[in-house]
């Protein structure tokens, strides 16, 4: 079941995205780190409702960002449609455990299909340039890949901007 999530849940959260990050550094991978995702940015996630988990039972196997709003760091990306009715996805996670069982594409099937419903133009989103399996995830899912972007707290290395238009 994929539902909101609740402000009781930001320590199962947090602990989801640390064993994440702590299973992509082994993987040499240095996406996330002690700055992002922070609890911060998570209950700020919660209090607009764009914060949605994959729970089975009462243990929560994933989560990922359904919103609205637009990142400063997305305005000079030349998008293939106009920036007025799009979606955006940040933090897709899922459980170290539980990788590699179509979670990820369940949470992603999800935020499309509230996309095409609510007549969204587009689905956008970026992922880490030194994160290949990402890559691969989202191009296969029909992802266009754009522009790079920076975020500097969390690597020197670029972001690749994406798209899913229909």
């Amino acid at each position: 079941m994929i539902r909101h999530a609740k402000i009781s849940e930001i320590t199962d959260i947090l602990s989801i995205t640390t064993a994440c990050a702590t299973h992509m550094i082994q993987k040499g991978i240095y996406q996330w780190n002690t700055h992002y995702p922070s609890e911060k940015v998570f209950i700020e996630d919660i209090a607009r409702n764009e914060l949605y988990l994959l729970v089975e039972g009462k243990l929560i196997i994933g989560m990922i960002v359904i919103s609205t709003r637009m990142d400063a760091e997305y305005a000079e990306v030349s998008w293939k449609t106009p920036n007025q009715h799009n979606i955006y996805i940040h933090r897709l996670a899922v459980h170290p455990d539980h990788q590699g069982k179509g979670y990820a594409q369940q949470l992603m099937d999800y935020a499309e299909t509230y996309a095409k419903e609510n007549k969204y133009t587009s689905v956008r989103l970026d992922t880490f340039s030194q994160n290949p399996r990402n890559q691969r995830f989202y191009k296969a899912r029909g992802y266009q890949q754009l522009e790079t972007i920076y975020y500097p707290k969390q690597s020197e290395h670029p972001f690749y901007c994406f798209e899913l238009v229909w």
